[in-house]
């Protein structure tokens, strides 16, 4: 006993809090979400208070929507460049044609593109077994083409983004962004289906060993297909709420959503190779983005000198936060 005891006391401080840190992977995320708000208040002393949270989440929510989307495909090694797209057609749909036909019929005419696209993902993901990479890209540029068709007939009616999507979008009830009014139970969903569904054990089956979850009676085609459905849904709920945070509808809207979505989820823990992660992470990765754009924003870096330097810092967090899960 007094070896085994000699033994545990000769462990040194450092590997025990990285020992710690891989078996509470959130642990790291959170301590450095909150390096960064310290960083802030350090800089721009009297900046994070109740207005800066709420407008700090106002604009993690449409993110972490989108970073939602890339999590479940890259679950299956998959990724999904085509949401963006799908974002900025249901926002842009929405605008024009809540203008004649109303709000309701609006946002069920936004979300029809969300789910061709998201049909022909499927199909050529799951049954042609197009690499998503490229599926994705290819249905991304086929909606930007058509958008910009749909433009020249709508040039007359103008746009007008629906004020409940405003009121959604920039509303704070209580010192609570709106938002979380649809964030809650979205989060909720993508959280209950991956943890607590057969359909989320499918989704990491098949991204951990595809050859292994067909031969167990996976039907490969019928789990992609659902999932870049849910997926390209996903993104146009997440488009009607980021046109009523911003409102200003335009071809462009979401594009530059598309790699922080990726970001976040990387971020977030979740492996481009399918098989390991999770949305709880994805979330909190979310909010690491928002807050490190404004961090850099502040610091008043001129636009290249910004992206650069953002980009650098997602690589090496993502190295470092890889590196301590990898312990595991």
């Amino acid at each position: 006993m007094s070896v085994t005891a000699a033994g545990a006391e000769a462990v040194p401080l450092g590997k025990r809090i990285r020992r710690f840190m891989s078996d509470r992977p959130l642990v790291p995320l959170v301590i450095l979400l909150v390096l960064l708000v310290v960083a802030l208040q350090i800089l721009r002393p009297g900046i994070v208070n109740e207005r800066w949270i709420a407008n700090t989440v106002k604009f993690a929510i449409p993110l972490a929507i989108l970073a939602g989307c890339q999590t479940m495909t890259m679950l299956t090694g998959g990724i999904d460049l085509s949401v963006s797209t799908v974002a900025t057609m249901a926002a842009f749909i929405v605008s024009t044609q809540a203008v004649e036909h109303g709000p309701v019929i609006g946002v069920a005419l936004a979300l029809l593109p969300a789910v061709l696209i998201g049909l022909a993902n499927g199909i050529g993901v799951g049954i042609f077994r197009v690499h998503p990479l490229i599926m994705t890209l290819g249905t991304s540029l086929v909606g930007i083409g058509c958008l910009q068709v749909y433009q020249r007939t709508v040039i007359a009616t103008g746009t007008k983004v629906p004020a409940f999507l405003s009121w959604l979008g920039t509303g704070v009830t209580g010192g609570f962004p709106n938002a979380l009014l649809l964030f809650i139970p979205v989060a909720s969903l993508i959280l209950f289906v991956l943890n607590r569904t057969g359909f989320g054990r499918l989704l990491y089956a098949v991204g951990d060993n595809e050859r292994a979850a067909r031969l167990s009676g996976v039907v490969y085609w019928k789990v992609i297909l659902a999932l870049y459905v849910g997926s390209s849904l996903l993104a146009g709920v997440a488009g009607l709420l980021y046109v009523g945070l911003i409102k200003a509808p335009s071809l462009s809207l979401a594009d530059p959503l598309l790699l922080p979505s990726v970001a976040a989820a990387v971020v977030g823990g979740t492996s481009i190779f399918g098989g390991r992660g999770g949305y709880t992470g994805t979330i909190l990765g979310a909010l690491i983005l928002t807050v490190l754009t404004t961090l850099l924003t502040i610091l008043q870096m001129p636009e290249g000198a910004r992206r650069i330097l953002f980009g650098l810092i997602v690589l090496l967090v993502t190295a470092a936060y890889l590196r301590i899960v990898e312990d595991r």
